[in-house]
């Protein structure tokens, strides 16, 4: 069930992503991507099978967006909101993997255990 949960995160991820990616070019658009990425980031707590599978389904997507086209074009630019894209994918990824370890639950720092 852990795993079902987890492979249902990532193509969440990947269709948050798909929404970033095709919203940044207008500065409402990626407003409105980056603040739906954090909430659903906040919202599905820490962990190895919550928060990681949706920051590698949405930083997967988007690089996956990046390299250039059979046509000659990106879908991704290189001017500032992809950038900005792109940039925020690291940001995206860095707080999934600084957030990993579980909170401890028990005695709080400082304080004495039982004996």
């Amino acid at each position: 069930m852990r795993f079902a949960t987890a492979a249902l995160l990532f193509v969440v991820g990947a269709a948050t992503g798909l929404a970033a990616v095709a919203l940044h070019e207008i500065w409402w658009g990626f407003l409105l991507a980056a603040t739906t990425t954090v909430a659903v980031m906040l919202a599905i707590g820490r962990g190895w099978l919550t928060r990681l599978p949706f920051a590698l389904g949405w930083v997967a997507l988007v690089g996956w967006m990046t390299p250039r086209r059979d046509e000659g074009d990106y879908i991704v630019s290189s001017d500032i909101a992809g950038y900005a894209l792109l940039g925020f994918g690291w940001l995206v990824l860095m707080f999934a993997l600084l957030t990993l370890r579980p909170q401890r639950r028990g005695t709080p720092v400082g304080q004495p255990g039982p004996s």
